[in-house]
């Protein structure tokens, strides 16, 4: 649909004032930014699946629906959501991939994607290819999910969720093939700081092949690349249960 579609500005990884401040970016290939419904908001409205789409700008497909009342949306496609199929978003819907509903209306063990974070924000969590969220328990105010990276949070229980596994696990398989194909995503070479001259990067410099030189690598601005490099806590820090470590 023509109104879900812009065309996505190129930046070339650069600042409004033209200086790179993103490294290795630029010259990818022209591409249409799809309008996502991450709310899910349309609440009691049936939908129908009308096509299954590529999109160039994240890992998993999206699906094109049709509501009952004219309007078309774009939503994450998860596994298994077939054309045809029937689709809605309301406080509490039935259990069938695709339908969104409020985590306090879902059973414990239930297998969700486009967690929002907060009430009415928009989906945050559980939105790239192969993911899947699970309901662990209920307590209070809070929902426990559990992430794929194994950490455990806690989620209001009205913030929004889709039912379903998102599709196309295998991304992790895809084989890019050849050096054109990361310059179509706008993906440029990077050198190796060790190949480069001192001036340009701290481990550059030395007489034929030589190492860093140094105790820890660095970052091409001389600040350390490894171990921890930040110090301030998040504020959504005290909601996680279980670390992914």
């Amino acid at each position: 649909m023509k109104n879900l579609k812009t065309l996505l500005k190129k930046h070339s990884g650069r600042s409004s004032g033209g200086m790179i401040t993103v490294r290795s970016q630029g010259g990818r290939h022209k591409r249409y930014y799809r309008e996502i419904d991450f709310k899910r908001d349309k609440f009691g409205v049936l939908g129908e699946v009308m096509v299954l789409e590529y999109d160039p700008n994240r890992n998993i497909d999206i699906a094109l629906i049709k509501y009952a009342d004219g309007e078309y949306r774009y939503i994450l496609a998860p596994k298994d959501l077939k054309v045809g199929d029937k689709v809605i978003s309301a406080e509490k819907a039935e259990v069938k991939v695709g339908n969104a509903m409020k985590l306090k209306n879902m059973a414990v063990g239930a297998i969700v994607h486009n967690v929002e974070l907060m009430p009415g924000k928009g989906g945050q969590l559980g939105r790239s290819a192969g993911v899947a969220l699970q309901l662990l328990a209920k307590e209070g105010r809070f929902a426990h999910l559990k992430l794929p990276s194994g950490e455990v949070r806690m989620v209001p229980l009205e913030a929004m969720a889709t039912i379903g596994v998102l599709g196309n696990e295998d991304v992790k398989q895809m084989v890019i093939g050849k050096a054109g194909r990361t310059r179509h995503m706008g993906i440029k070479p990077n050198v190796r700081g060790v190949a480069q001259d001192p001036d340009s990067h701290p481990h550059g410099g030395g007489e034929g092949r030589s190492g860093i030189g140094r105790k820890r690598p660095m970052t091409k601005y001389g600040r350390p690349a490894v171990g921890k490099t930040r110090n301030k806590r998040k504020q959504s820090s005290r909601y996680i249960l279980k670390r992914r470590k």
